[in-house]
C-alpha cells in the first residue's frame, strides 16, 4: 500500500532507542520512553498562503528529524506503527557527516 500525505503533512517512522546504556545496563521495555527520533518516509507538497501561493516544505522523505514527545497522530500502515504529523511539529533535522556515515 502506498501512503500520500496531504498539504504540510510528513509520514515518519519512528528510529528506536538503545536498549542498553553506554555501561552496559539494559533499559527494560516499561522504562523506555518512545523515541523522539524519526525518519521521514514521505511528504505532502506544502502548505498554501491565503492567496493560493504553495509554500514548500523544508523537509523531505528520508530526513533524520527530531520531534515533539506528543507530536502527530500514531497510525498503523502495513502492520508498521507510523506518525503522521504536520511539519510545524518538527523541530529539526538532523545531520549526519559524510565521513561518519560512510564509517558507519
Amino acid at each position: 500500500m502506498t501512503f500520500r500525505p496531504l498539504h504540510d503533512r510528513i509520514l515518519v517512522r519512528r528510529i528506536e532507542a538503545e536498549t542498553k546504556t553506554a555501561g552496559g545496563i539494559i533499559i527494560p521495555d516499561t522504562a523506555r520512553e518512545k523515541p523522539s527520533e524519526g525518519e521521514i518516509l514521505a511528504a505532502g507538497p506544502g502548505a498554501r498562503k491565503d492567496n493560493g501561493e504553495l509554500v514548500p516544505l523544508d523537509v523531505k522523505p528520508g530526513d533524520r528529524i527530531l520531534f515533539g514527545k506528543w507530536s502527530g497522530t500514531e497510525i498503523r500502515l502495513d502492520g508498521e506503527d507510523l506518525l503522521i504529523m504536520k511539519e510545524s511539529d518538527v523541530m529539526g533535522v538532523i545531520e549526519i557527516a559524510e565521513a561518519a556515515q560512510e564509517a558507519a
